[in-house]
């Protein structure tokens, strides 16, 4: 549970019977504040401090903006909440090398920037000022929570040629039911926030929490993906990655890593080395994988339902083969 979780229970479960216009305003800024500001470490600093650092106003909040290279073949980096750019410092500095030119932002209440809160439409909101003013992307590469938030600004007009989605989330139904279990809260303490979301933040957005999961009609995404999910992830279950997979179909490839959690995945040399590839190489590598609905084929080496791993199917560095 949250800290404070009983009384912040109390509160709403009360609130959302007898004010539920506050109610739901108040379960809404408890769930679109970070738990903490997360700070650089010492490895991603040099990168960091070589960038060209820009801003961005959104919604009143000021967004720090990142970008490397000349400004050709501009690569969209997108964290994940509670994090912050720089963790996916071993991608920037992995494009980079290739000659492309990596593009990155903290989100409100992330990183440098202001504010003390963010959601999925202001992510919406940046990935649309950066593609204006950087051009299509030649990829996205995105991770948890940016996973989410960058199908949806795919889905509203944003253009790249391909995705590689790490430890991602792919229902937002998943967050709001993390968001109960958390604080311990009745489910009409949910249903009043998300009133407050149709009415507040997404007004005019007919069908918006479709549209807010990513494993739902991803085929108007026509571009390859590339996924990673380690099967020890704490914070989201690979489950969420064999969805969005079996979503995507033939377009999608999912590897499932061990050992590596929800954070150590950014940094795994040969995470980086083969999503960099793919993003080099513009299409999905084969074999593609298509998940079918009871689990992963045991032929492609990727971690079952069960948890059993196929023989044969481990790979020196912990990783699962995939074919």
């Amino acid at each position: 549970m949250y800290p404070m979780a009983p009384l912040v229970r109390t509160v709403l479960n009360t609130a959302a019977r007898v004010a539920p216009g506050p109610a739901g305003r108040l379960a809404f800024h408890l769930f679109v504040r970070p738990l903490g500001r997360a700070r650089p470490r010492p490895e991603e600093q040099a990168l960091f401090a070589a960038a060209r650092t820009g801003h961005l106003r959104v919604r009143g909040k000021d967004v720090v903006t990142y970008a490397w290279g000349d400004g050709r073949r501009p690569v969209l980096l997108v964290h994940g909440w509670s994090s912050r750019a720089s963790r996916l410092t071993a991608f920037a500095e992995a494009l980079v090398e290739r000659g492309y030119s990596p593009v990155a932002f903290d989100a409100p209440g992330h990183g440098e920037s202001s504010g003390r809160a963010s959601n999925i439409v202001e992510y919406r909101a940046i990935i649309r000022e950066l593609h204006a003013e950087h051009g299509d992307f030649d990829a996205v590469v995105a991770h948890s929570f940016g996973v989410l938030a960058t199908h949806l600004a795919l889905r509203d007009g944003v253009r790249a040629g391909r995705l590689v989605g790490i430890g991602g989330v792919s229902s937002f139904t998943m967050l709001l039911a993390g968001f109960r279990a958390g604080f311990g809260v009745d489910e009409l303490v949910v249903r009043r926030m998300r009133a407050y979301v149709e009415r507040r933040v997404a007004p005019g957005e007919p069908g918006i929490w479709d549209r807010f999961d990513a494993d739902r009609t991803p085929a108007e995404l026509d571009l390859p993906v590339l996924l990673f999910h380690d099967e020890d992830d704490d914070m989201v279950p690979v489950v969420q990655a064999r969805r969005l997979a079996r979503a995507h179909g033939d377009r999608a490839r999912l590897v499932v890593t061990r050992g590596l959690g929800h954070r150590r995945i950014l940094k795994d040399p040969g995470v980086v080395a083969e999503a960099v590839e793919f993003v080099t190489a513009g299409s999905v590598p084969e074999p593609a994988v298509t998940v079918p609905e009871a689990g992963i084929v045991p032929e492609a080496g990727i971690v079952p339902e069960s948890g059993i791993v196929p023989e044969g199917g481990i790979v020196p560095g912990g990783r699962i083969a995939t074919g």
